[in-house]
């Protein structure tokens, strides 16, 4: 499996699982399933239910606070697409355009932007340089 296909199963189940907290989950739900449904038909009802599992267990995490839970969920459906990307090569294309139509429901996307900071400092000087917010208490 090449990287474009792993890179494809990272976005795939790191979507998946920013999508389960909020309005677009139904249409994410079911463009996942219908692709277990359509290339592995056997196993889509697993998928279901383990969509839903995932998705009660992001829910409560997020009310108690654990954040380390959304990363595993993501892992955990990374892992899946990944394996049936590795079965079925021709998923991929069908995925990129479910991907596609949810891309625009993603809450708080930002541009990322590609920031370079250089410095020279002599002496007993200071610098403090950060890509964003910075705040710096001195006594």
């Amino acid at each position: 499996m090449g990287p474009e296909i792993a890179d494809l199963a990272r976005t795939a189940g790191t979507t998946v699982v920013t999508l389960m907290a909020g309005q677009a989950w139904d249409a994410a739900r079911e463009g996942l399933v219908s692709l277990w449904r359509r290339f592995q038909p056997e196993r889509a009802e697993a998928v279901a239910g383990a969509l839903d599992a995932a998705r009660d267990d992001l829910l409560l995490a997020q009310q108690s606070g654990d954040a380390a839970t959304e990363a595993e969920l993501a892992a955990e459906w990374q892992a899946r697409v990944r394996r049936l990307l590795a079965a079925r090569p021709e998923v991929a294309e069908e995925l990129r355009r479910i991907l596609a139509e949810l891309n625009p429901q993603l809450p708080d996307q930002r541009a990322s932007v590609d920031i370079r900071l250089n410095a020279d400092v002599s002496g007993s000087g200071r610098v403090y340089q950060a890509g964003r917010d910075q705040h710096i208490t001195e006594r």
